[in-house]
């Protein structure tokens, strides 16, 4: 490979991860509507680890985790993960429902639609914002919300992820109101097809 097409794959790698950022604040300002309080990010990053590592990013395989498990389809196919631990979930249960911080001590009917509903809008917001970007067609699936141990929320991304990647894409976030903050990773998993269409259009704009 030449210096210029080096050039070229880290300039089209940069124009990802910003898409991806981009996409993420667009979800999170997305909250804002849905609780009525203004939440802004007051720290955003994105890093590649291994795919293998993500159990790590709540405290381990075996480490209880609560999750909304998205899906993407249209243009090409892929997954969407928003996971956290249990007592960080149950925060931004809290700040979204507008309650003191740990009202929240269990995980009901009512706390997994809080976070269904987290998921289709941020979801939903984060898509859109590709879409805009790339002219791509992408569309989400409705949210599946789980508590359990982190290797089995994950387990249906990593496992197809694994097939054709050795890295995922962590998009982790601290959001909140003034008073407030919360902690969020986002993992992004498109498939080959849907990577290389993104990467395509990112190329040649």
């Amino acid at each position: 490979m030449n210096m210029e097409a080096i050039g070229v794959d880290q300039a089209v790698a940069a124009a990802w991860k910003a898409l991806m950022m981009k996409g993420i604040t667009a979800a999170i300002t997305g909250l804002s509507g849905m609780c009525e309080q203004d939440i802004k990010i007051s720290s955003l990053t994105a890093k590649r680890i291994p795919v293998a590592d993500t159990p790590n990013l709540v405290g381990g395989p075996e480490a209880m985790a609560a999750g909304v498990y998205l899906e993407m389809s249209g243009s090409g196919t892929g997954h969407m993960v928003i996971i956290q631990t249990p007592q960080t979930a149950f925060e931004l249960i809290d700040l979204l429902m507008g309650e003191p911080i740990g009202t929240t001590q269990e995980f009901g009917e009512m706390e997994q639609s809080v976070l269904g509903e987290v998921g289709n809008v941020m979801g939903a917001h984060f898509l859109n914002t590709i879409c805009d970007s790339t002219g791509l067609d992408l569309r989400v699936s409705p949210p599946a919300v789980m508590m359990d141990m982190a290797a089995s929320i994950l387990s249906p991304s990593i496992v197809g992820l694994m097939a054709y990647s050795e890295d995922a894409l962590v998009l982790d976030t601290t959001f909140g109101t003034d008073d407030r903050q919360i902690n969020g990773k986002f993992l992004v998993m498109p498939n080959p097809e849907l990577q290389n269409a993104l990467l395509n259009k990112l190329a040649s704009q």
